[in-house]
């Protein structure tokens, strides 16, 4: 089963981490340490990573809550008595709609069991979601990461890591993003915390609400 971060060891692995970057040791300096930001593992909960995919936090958050409205506690069997139109009225586009309710079929058939991921590798949940129209590596990627707290993972699809990255290391924008996984190799096995810092960083002229959406 992979590594998991708590409260509990939160701030010594980001510690750990300003041991072995110097950049790292500075931002913990300037900014504090980085929120720990968690979800619970629901069906509810990929749902919204769903609705994050692409646009602002501000827009998911909405489109979630008037889901709440609509069927009072968002499960799969209540998702999937909502009509398309019905779906759009709660904010969420004809395409999410059908990942959405892939997922909740998923989960009804027993394709997909939330509780099971808790103790599998990273490779086999990922291969399981990944598998179901509309969810990608960076769902996944934050589903292990603020669900599971699973330490090693790194979010290489969101823009907000690559940028971040790029400002803190001073890198050219053009950089690829083999280097910059090249680069992240030195963070091992803490990567997610990692990421932390990095959307702290990120978010450190603004209020932070959660991770930036790619």
């Amino acid at each position: 089963m992979p590594q998991q971060f708590t409260q509990a060891t939160y701030h010594s692995i980001c510690d750990q981490l300003a041991q072995m970057d110097a950049d790292f040791a500075n931002v913990i300096k300037q900014h504090s340490y980085p929120p720990m930001w968690t979800r619970p593992n629901t069906f509810e909960t990929l749902v919204h990573i769903i609705l994050e995919q692409q646009v602002s936090l501000a827009s998911a958050l909405s489109a979630l809550n008037k889901l709440r409205e609509r069927v009072q506690e968002i499960t799969p069997a209540r998702v999937l008595l909502l009509t398309d139109a019905e779906m759009r009225e709660c904010y969420c586009s004809r395409q999410k709609t059908a990942y959405i309710k892939y997922l909740a079929e998923a989960i009804i058939s027993g394709e997909i069991n939330l509780e099971a991921f808790e103790q599998m590798e990273d490779a086999d949940i990922r291969a399981k979601l990944t598998a179901l129209k509309g969810i990608g590596n960076w769902t996944v990627d934050v589903y292990l990461m603020f669900v599971l707290q699973h330490t090693d993972v790194l979010p290489i699809g969101d823009l907000a890591i690559v940028n971040a990255i790029k400002r803190l290391k001073g890198l050219p924008k053009e950089t690829p993003k083999d280097d910059l996984v090249l680069l992240a190799q030195q963070w091992q096995p803490y990567r997610t915390v990692a990421s932390m810092l990095l959307w702290h960083y990120y978010l450190s002229d603004r209020k932070p609400s959660g991770p930036p959406t790619p």
